[in-house]
């Protein structure tokens, strides 16, 4: 279902709590308002569908990928970056790495563990940063 873009920055500076699998349906939200918007937008947290869980959706290289919890556990290449968000008007600058290693978990709640570089590196960092109520 596609669900409506929450602006309210005080629920968006709220820590998301950890999902469960009983989240599988606000991932699927997710995925279809992530679909919707596809044209001005690569990647959303649940929270930007007024749901305060760690969960994110991003293109991933062409197909989209949902992470549960996902948490960043090695950074390297730090630089800076010029940021959009569907749930903030204009720009902001944010510090970014080129390079991050994040763990998760998949729709099955196994554990993850890989490598993500460059443009994905980035969407995905600013996805974790909703997680953690941090507003670029």
């Amino acid at each position: 279902m596609i669900r409506e873009i929450c602006r309210d920055e005080a629920f968006l500076a709220q820590k998301a709590e950890m999902a469960t699998p009983e989240d599988l349906p606000a991932a699927a939200d997710l995925l279809d308002t992530l679909a919707h918007h596809r044209e001005g937008c690569v990647g959303m947290a649940a929270n930007m569908i007024g749901v305060n869980r760690r969960i994110i959706a991003f293109d991933n290289e062409g197909s989209y990928m949902v992470m549960f919890n996902p948490e960043i556990i090695k950074k390297s290449g730090p630089y800076q970056a010029e940021e959009g968000c569907l749930s903030l008007s204009g720009t902001r600058p944010a510090k970014r790495w080129k390079s991050i290693k994040v763990r998760w978990q998949n729709e099955k709640f196994q554990e993850r563990l890989k490598t993500f570089t460059d443009w994905t590196a980035q969407i995905i960092q600013h996805e974790i940063d909703h997680c953690e109520g941090i507003i670029i």
